[in-house]
C-alpha cells in the first residue's frame, strides 16, 4: 500500500475540494490509504470519505492561509494541516504528501522539515505543460529561486530527468535550456555556464542534452523537459494557464453567438472540445518540489476536485516508481559535475553578446 498524507485544509476551497477528490481518487486505486490531515470539525462532514477504512484522519488545530507570510507559517503556525501533512513524511507515516496551500509556505516547511537531498543546493518546482504532441512538457523551476547559478540549472536538469522518467516511464529523456536562442552564443553568462555544464553532463552520460531551446519549444514538445530559473518559468506557467482559460472562454462566447455561429460550431464541436480537454490545465495540476528527503507535491490554490485528483495521482505516481531513490542516484553520479567550476577557457569561443 502506498500511503498519501493529504493537506485537507489548503487552497481557496479547502475540504469541499480535496475530500471529493480523495474519494473519487480511492475509487480508482485499490493500493493506496490516505491520511487525511485537518481540523476534524471542518472535517466531519465528509463522513463517506473520512469513514473510508484506506483513511485515517489525523488532527491539525490550525490552518496556512493564502495571505500568511512564510514567517507566520514556519514559525507561528507549528500544528497547521501543511505542517503536520509533511511531518508524516518525516515520521515514516506516508510516501508523499499533497497539499494546494499557500506555495511559498509549502516550499518552506518541506524544506525545514525534510531538509534537501545531498547535493541539492536548492529544491525546484517542477510540472508539467501541454504540448503539440499530444503530451506534456516538464518545465523547472517554476518559482521558488528567481536568481539561479549554472550549478542549479544543472541540478534542476538532472532532477527534472528522474522525475520523467520515474512519471512517464522514459528513460533517457531529452532535457533543453531555455534561452532566448538556440546558439550557444546567446543568453547571460549563467545560461552560457550552465550550457557547458549540461554539454558535460551529456558527454558523461549523465543527461540526454539537447540544447538551447526557445519559449515555443515548450508547447512545441522539442524536448521532455525544460530547465529555467524560477522568475522565468513562473511566468510561462501563468502565461499557458491564461492561455488555457482564453481557449475555453472563446469557445463558450461562440456557442452563445447567433443561429448560424451556433450551427457552424456543432460541426466543430467535437475538434474544440477535444482541444480544450488537451489544454486544460486542471490535467496537468500537481507540481513536484524536487531535492528535498520526501515527496511533496503542490496543488493549485484554485483546483477544484477534478484537479486535485490529479495531484494525488503524481504523487502516487512518483512513490509508485521510487522517484526519490532515482533522484538520490542521479544526483550522487552527477556529483562531480554540480561541485566542479568551469573555468574561463570552458567558456572560450562563446562570444559575449
Amino acid at each position: 500500500m502506498i500511503t498519501i498524507a493529504v493537506d485537507c485544509m489548503g487552497g481557496d476551497i479547502g475540504p469541499s475540494a480535496t475530500l471529493p477528490a480523495c474519494a473519487a481518487f480511492l475509487g480508482r486505486h485499490a493500493d493506496v490509504q490516505l491520511l487525511l490531515v485537518g481540523q476534524p470539525q471542518a472535517l466531519a462532514g465528509w463522513s463517506q470519505v473520512v469513514n473510508n477504512v484506506r483513511c485515517r484522519v489525523v488532527p491539525a488545530t490550525e490552518v496556512v492561509t493564502m495571505d500568511d507570510t512564510v514567517e507566520v507559517a514556519l514559525r507561528k503556525k507549528k500544528d497547521s494541516s501543511m505542517r503536520v501533512a509533511i511531518a508524516q513524511i518525516k515520521e515514516g507515516a506516508a510516501q508523499a504528501a499533497v497539499s494546494a496551500g499557500n506555495t511559498g509556505a509549502l516550499m518552506a516547511i518541506a524544506r525545514y522539515v525534510l531538509k534537501t537531498l545531498e547535493g541539492i543546493d536548492r529544491p525546484a518546482i517542477a510540472t508539467q505543460l501541454p504540448n503539440a504532441r499530444g503530451g506534456a512538457t516538464t518545465v523547472l523551476d517554476l518559482g521558488a529561486n528567481v536568481d539561479c547559478t549554472a550549478e542549479h540549472l544543472l541540478q534542476f536538469a538532472v532532477m527534472g530527468s528522474a522525475l520523467v522518467a520515474a512519471a512517464d516511464r522514459r528513460e533517457n529523456p531529452s532535457v533543453g535550456l531555455l534561452n532566448v536562442g538556440e546558439e550557444v552564443i546567446k543568453g547571460s553568462e549563467v545560461i552560457k555556464k550552465a550550457g557547458v555544464l549540461l554539454r558535460n553532463a551529456a558527454n558523461t552520460g549523465d543527461l540526454n542534452f539537447f540544447g538551447n531551446v526557445e519559449g515555443d519549444d515548450i508547447f512545441k514538445g522539442t524536448t521532455d523537459i525544460v530547465v529555467c530559473d524560477g522568475f522565468v518559468g513562473n511566468v510561462a506557467l501563468k502565461a499557458s494557464e491564461g492561455l488555457a482559460a482564453m481557449i475555453g472562454g472563446f469557445i463558450r462566447e461562440e456557442f452563445s453567438r447567433s443561429i448560424f455561429t451556433k450551427l457552424g460550431g456543432l460541426f466543430a464541436y467535437p475538434v474544440l472540445s477535444a482541444f480544450k480537454k488537451r489544454v486544460d490545465h486542471r490535467r496537468y495540476n500537481g507540481a513536484a518540489l524536487l531535492g528535498l528527503r520526501g515527496l511533496v507535491f503542490k496543488s493549485h490554490g484554485s483546483a477544484d476536485a477534478f484537479a486535485f485528483e490529479h495531484a494525488l495521482a503524481r504523487a502516487y505516481d512518483a512513490a509508485r516508481h521510487r522517484l526519490l531513490d532515482d533522484v538520490q542516484s542521479r544526483i550522487a553520479h552527477a556529483a562531480p559535475l554540480i561541485s566542479g567550476d568551469v573555468t574561463p577557457s570552458d567558456l572560450r569561443g562563446i562570444p559575449t553578446l
